[in-house]
């Protein structure tokens, strides 16, 4: 591709980065209030939250299997709207088993635009020699950020807030897929053959159990921030909001300049620096300590697990172009698989002792995935 034709589809796959989280974010700011309005217990909403995972996971799979022969472009086309009329499905649940229908819906419109914005954003990388994933990222979290502030503004009318995150993405997601540009010749292809487990390469198993460390506290703390925000304020509406939104806010700007860290620190040094910042987050909510330390604790946690998913996108791109779709899925599968049971697990050990002690145990993970780093060790492009 030409400059100008590489630059524009850099500036829609960002684009694209941020319209997919748009509807997420507005649904996670909702969770204090829809289980305050259900009546749920966490436990109870611990199970709702599962719907989600269990649709996403297996989903991912399928999603690997086809883009080959559709292309990235075209399920941005379709899942767009899929994944943005289903999150709408949250404000009719009238139960805890119709929530985790209503979820599971929505996990499955996920896992097709999961697939199909990192592809496109890893060939693009490869294949005009560019380091752009953490930027990518960063305006996820930024998309993230924005849909809980907009919907943390409309808590009085949700249905309105949430309809109009839908319809911004609905209409901006397919007039900007439609406005990518195609990555070569080779961009739809027929699905290569099915792999053994033994067929697979080494270094994915460690990056995917990188990845599903650090995702679990992202997903931990996208899901649950607000709540434990909650009870410290006694206060279940807006200003408990306010705890995602800090939390996304340097999420993304973590992803912001991780392209310069990635470059000035390289892969490994940048993942330990910033794992570890997550793990001094999380002490920060977990010791008993004054309220402004929480807010400095979710800051701290959002810029400490803002790396882990760009950098292990690029580090399995480059194990393989032609299994290059299937790698993605797999580790979209660990990662956001991570990022959607871990709140359910950590609600439910928080129904048996407390939030607070259900967050410290993901540090052991944290300290785990500090030792892995080392498999991100792959040549960045000059």
């Amino acid at each position: 591709m030409d400059r100008t034709t590489t630059t524009r589809a850099t500036y829609l796959i960002m684009t694209m980065f941020f319209l997919q989280p748009l509807v997420i974010g507005g649904w996670l700011a909702l969770i204090p209030l829809i289980k305050e309005n259900l009546g749920l217990s966490k436990g109870q909403l611990s199970i709702a939250l599962l719907g989600a995972p269990l649709a996403l996971l297996p989903s991912l799979q399928v999603a690997g299997r086809l883009l080959p022969r559709y292309g990235p472009r075209r399920f941005c086309m379709v899942f767009f709207p899929v994944q943005s009329v289903t999150v709408l499905l949250v404000l009719v649940a009238w139960s805890g088993p119709s929530l985790f229908a209503a979820l599971f819906c929505l996990g499955a419109g996920i896992a097709f635009l999961e697939v199909a914005i990192n592809v496109y954003a890893g060939r693009l990388e490869k294949r005009e020699r560019l380091t752009i994933m953490n930027r990518c990222h960063g305006f996820w979290a930024l998309g993230l950020a924005t849909g809980s502030a907009f919907l943390t503004l409309m808590i009085g009318t949700p249905w309105i807030g949430l309809l109009t995150l839908v319809i911004v993405s609905i209409v901006v997601g397919v007039f900007g897929a439609r406005l990518m540009p195609q990555l070569g010749d080779d961009e739809t292809t027929e699905a290569p053959p099915k792999r053994k487990i033994n067929d697979l390469p080494r270094a994915l198993f460690f990056i995917a159990t990188f990845m599903f460390l650090v995702t679990l506290a992202e997903g931990a703390m996208a899901d649950w921030a607000a709540v434990y925000l909650a009870e410290r304020l006694g206060d279940a509406n807006a200003r408990a909001g306010v705890a995602v939104t800090i939390f996304s806010a340097f999420l993304a700007g973590g992803r912001f300049v991780g392209d310069i860290l990635k470059v000035r620190l390289g892969p490994v040094l940048q993942a330990k620096v910033t794992t570890i910042c997550a793990v001094i987050g999380l002490l920060l909510l977990v010791v008993p300590l004054p309220l402004w330390c929480a807010y400095l604790g979710f800051a701290m946690v959002g810029f400490g697990v803002s790396s882990a998913y760009p950098l292990g996108v690029s580090a399995i791109a480059a194990l393989d172009d032609r299994y290059e779709a299937s790698n993605i899925a797999i580790m979209a599968t660990v990662a956001m698989g991570a990022f959607l049971v871990g709140p359910p697990l950590i609600g439910l050990v928080s129904e048996a002792y407390s939030l607070s002690i259900a967050f410290a145990t993901l540090v052991p993970g944290l300290l785990i995935a500090v030792a892995l780093t080392r498999w991100l060790r792959v040549e960045s492009p000059k």
